[in-house]
């Protein structure tokens, strides 16, 4: 009897949550040290679990090195945000990642196949930024943003379209992660430069790492990689 591993990158994937955990409790309570020491561990941790689940092989799934060069994009904005002064750094870093992100939701789908979707998350990114421009965004930073909320907003319309146009679960996750990472990057933003949020870590560090997480978890669903394995094993 030949044994599988039913949920390859499993351990990884708890790692990447309790990661998640203790670098959100430890912003929000104001230890620096540790939040710095544990922040980049979750997208570390969640690109070796992307490449445990990623030798199944899907027309319409991400690439396994698509899917790591946004997550090592998203680290390299991480480290740059946990600093004073590098926020132009990290917003491009971020703004890669979602380019990254939109070309891996595109695989097996047509580009923007919902209208709907599109119309929806471009009307929230246009309100987001009206707010954070009344709020008093700097006016240096008033194009990288817009060009930012333009990709972050095509990001979630395409992962809201490939989940309509395919119809299951792992896309549905992908696309509620890509909501998600709108809602934390709004947090953000507003507690950034409009009005500082009670307990703006627990909610925008929380909301980003559920994101990531649906990301992955949902590009590279447990049961597409054990069925995977167990073709292989067979065959």
């Amino acid at each position: 009897m030949v044994r599988t591993d039913s949920a390859p990158g499993r351990t990884w994937l708890l790692l990447a949550i309790a990661a998640a955990a203790l670098t959100t409790a430890s912003a929000t309570l104001g230890w620096l040290g540790l939040h710095r020491a544990t922040k980049p561990l979750v997208m570390v941790f969640a690109i070796i679990f992307v490449a445990a689940r990623a030798h199944q092989s899907s027309a319409t799934a991400p690439s396994g090195w698509g899917l790591m060069a946004a997550l090592a994009c998203s680290l390299v904005g991480d480290v740059f945000l946990m600093f004073p002064g590098y926020f132009i750094p990290g917003l491009l870093a971020f703004l890669l990642a979602h380019g990254v992100y939109i070309t891996q939701f595109k695989r097996g789908v047509p580009w923007l196949p919902s209208r709907r979707a599109l119309a929806a998350t471009l009307l929230t990114g246009a309100a987001m930024y009206a707010v954070l421009w009344a709020g008093g965004l700097p006016a240096g930073l008033r194009v990288p943003v817009a060009f930012y909320v333009l990709a972050i907003a095509l990001m979630a319309a395409q992962a809201l379209g490939r989940a309509r146009w395919l119809g299951d679960r792992p896309a549905a996750m992908v696309a509620a992660g890509a909501c998600a990472f709108m809602l934390s990057d709004a947090l953000l933003a507003l507690n950034r430069f409009v009005q500082p949020l009670p307990l703006a870590p627990l909610w925008v560090l929380s909301s980003y790492y559920a994101a990531q997480l649906l990301i992955a978890v949902g590009a590279f669903p447990a049961g597409a990689a054990a069925q995977k394995s167990l073709n292989i094993t067979a065959g």
